[in-house]
């Protein structure tokens, strides 16, 4: 499902004294923050805040925000979810948001047998694994071309070949 604000990731801690955070990115590099000029404190956007300045650092992001001077008013929004306008982001042909993927019925290509929905997206080295839960048990497929053979957020579904023997006799 396309959503119209995004978690884009969570504020862990301050940088210095003038109000610089230190940001844990849910995006696949911290570069991404890089993309955005406004960020949003609720899924609503109904509290947009400007961004200063934005840096990766290692496998952070330090992040200044319109408002945010002292230490203290960074510390007073710790923990807080960042979120970002759908809109605004530019993603290459063939990627999406975990957050979209999330929910979508995951079908067989060829028969349409529905195997359950996508539950989690775990980044491993190699590739992504898609976490696929029905009401009896969780399965784990490789998101890689060989197995997804399209995704359609807007309609909620994703149709793969599966690997022999992932949903046991099933397929």
């Amino acid at each position: 499902m396309i959503l119209d604000f995004l978690e884009i990731g969570q504020i862990v801690g301050t940088h210095g004294i003038k109000g610089e955070m230190r940001v844990n990115p849910w995006c696949d590099t911290p570069d991404f923050f890089n993309n955005f000029k406004t960020l949003y404190f609720d899924k609503l956007g109904q509290n947009p805040v400007e961004v200063e300045s934005c840096r990766p650092h290692g496998n952070i992001v330090l992040l200044k925000l319109d408002g945010i001077e002292t230490v203290e008013q960074a510390i007073s929004i710790k923990n807080k979810i960042l979120y970002i306008k759908r809109e605004d982001a530019k993603l290459e042909e063939g990627k999406y948001f975990v957050s979209e993927l999330i929910g979508c019925k995951v079908i067989d290509a060829d028969t349409g047998f529905e195997y359950g929905v996508l539950s989690d997206v775990s980044v491993t080295g190699a590739n992504d694994v898609w976490h696929i839960k029905n009401s009896e048990k969780e399965y784990l497929i490789p998101a890689i071309p060989d197995v997804v053979v399209s995704t359609d957020v807007e309609k909620g579904i994703i149709e793969i070949h599966p690997l022999r023997g992932i949903f046991g006799d099933e397929n």
